[in-house]
């Protein structure tokens, strides 16, 4: 193995069935094609090293050579152990014009089926960049390279912070690598500050991080929150859910989703679109919901809306869609009924209490195939966890379909050309796309399907109080 790896994937002979997928994933992308015809020849990123810690998909190799064909020089690791599509992985190992014999891709380390250990330590070389350098950009999705960056920064002044009491088998690894790190190289992270100028976070439980750190004083770099830009919650969140879901749930089970109780955890974004999927396929969906004006919503949907306590004998499939933790507990587990299939789409790994589940007297596991495990109570009947508790539609299936992740991506890419154009001058903190981008990435895709835009006249801009003639400008618009 090199001194310095540029890749480790699973099997770089997957690497033409991945840029086959890629080619085909790339049609439905029209937004990052679009950025890369825009900008394909002023390069907006050249000078740029860019960690990524995003799902290595295929939709996600068409946002990795986007950023590259837009100038910058990458590394990327997954942010889920079971989320990678090894033909994509690679496939982006081997580049456009590569081969397995002689790879020219970007440097990418990221398998299906990683231990904490080895997700950890992926994620270091996707930070470490030759000559002892670090990234300048950071494209993230639940805020680990961002929390990798800052902890191993604190525990250069204070390395005691690692021997605290991880609250999680995602913690224990992370301070293992961390003192790894440290013990070979004692200023890696110091050193990267100097050089790291900004964040763009994917999805809500980073950006709950993010807000969090800000609030604390302790978010060192400027940070563009991803998620809120509308054509990503609403989309991704919501329309993405509202497929990936049953795709995960199909894949791993076969189950008949028709006359089935389906209990939804939340109803947000990510809640409505798996309840409506749920519900046209036929299930009987019930909603639970701590949030008075979401409840409402489910009631008015025509949804019943209840406690987990009160249903949990009922369900057949409880699905996770909140980004709290612990909304299913151990007791909640081992209180279901004989059957009861059990996953998240929510946050990454802690809706779900799996660590509460394994300490259960007498409980055992059977693994049925990758991904999907039956657990056996002591009085003999059973659940089925899907993905361990980790995100279901990427654990078991492919993740969100294309097109949807291409308005995702878009505004990270314009993320990204934002923090950098503006490095020089940015402060740390948190901000959101502006509305105008955010209207540019709706328009991009528009044409795909064949949707065209209304103009205002003059009168009707001035009826609105808009300084405009054509287009409707967002601005104060609420989704």
């Amino acid at each position: 193995m090199p001194a310095f790896p540029e890749h480790r994937v699973k099997d770089l002979s997957q690497a033409e069935w991945g840029r086959s997928e890629i080619e085909l994933s790339e049609r439905e992308m029209p937004g990052l094609m679009a950025l890369r015809s825009k900008y394909g020849s002023t390069k907006p990123l050249a000078g740029a090293r860019i960690s990524g810690s995003l799902h290595m998909t295929l939709q996600t190799a068409v946002l990795i050579e986007t950023l590259v064909d837009l100038g910058a020089d990458l590394r990327w690791s997954s942010c889920n152990i079971f989320s990678t599509q090894d033909h994509a992985a690679a496939a982006i190992a081997v580049g456009r014009g590569g081969s397995p014999a002689a790879p020219k891709g970007i440097p990418v380390f990221a398998w299906k089926g990683e231990t904490l250990d080895e997700y950890w330590e992926l994620l270091d070389l996707a930070m470490a960049f030759p000559e002892g350098r670090g990234p300048n950009l950071i494209v993230d999705d639940g805020g680990d390279a961002t929390l990798m960056f800052h902890l191993g920064l604190q525990a250069e002044k204070d390395p005691s912070i690692l021997d605290q009491s991880a609250g999680s088998e995602d913690e224990v690894a992370l301070y293992k690598r961390l003192k790894l790190i440290r013990a070979k190289d004692p200023t890696r992270w110091s050193r990267a500050a100097k050089d790291l100028m900004g964040v763009s976070e994917e999805t809500t439980t980073g950006v709950h991080r993010l807000y969090q750190m800000e609030k604390e004083g302790k978010l060192l770099i400027p940070a563009i929150n991803v998620n809120d830009s509308v054509t990503k919650s609403k989309f991704d969140n919501l329309y993405g859910c509202r497929e990936s879901l049953l795709d995960g749930i199909k894949r791993a089970t076969g189950v008949m989703i028709a006359g089935k109780v389906a209990i939804v955890c939340g109803f947000g974004d990510v809640g409505k679109g798996c309840a409506q999927s749920l519900r046209g396929m036929g299930a009987r969906v019930i909603i639970s919901e701590i949030d008075p004006i979401s409840a409402l919503q489910a009631a008015m949907e025509g949804y019943t809306v209840g406690t987990v306590e009160e249903h949990i004998a009922e369900g057949d499939i409880f699905v996770t869609a909140t980004g709290c933790v612990d909304v299913l507990t151990a007791k909640h587990l081992s209180g279901m009924k004989d059957g009861a299939i059990v996953c998240n789409i929510g946050h990454f790994d802690h809706e779900i209490d799996v660590a509460g589940l394994k300490q259960v007297p007498g409980v055992k596991r059977i693994n049925v195939k990758p991904q999907v495990d039956r657990w056996v109570f002591q009085d003999g009947h059973e659940i089925i966890l899907l993905a361990e508790g980790r995100l279901v539609n990427l654990g078991c299936a492919q993740g969100h379909p294309s097109f949807v992740m291409s308005a995702s991506f878009t505004n990270q890419v314009l993320a990204q050309i934002e923090l950098w154009k503006n490095r020089a001058t940015a402060k740390p903190g948190v901000r959101v796309l502006p509305r105008l981008l955010d209207e540019e990435v709706a328009r991009l895709h528009l044409d795909k399907i064949g949707a065209k835009l209304g103009k205002l006249s003059p009168a009707q801009a001035k009826y609105l109080g808009l300084n405009i003639e054509g287009p409707f400008k967002s601005d104060n618009y609420r989704y």
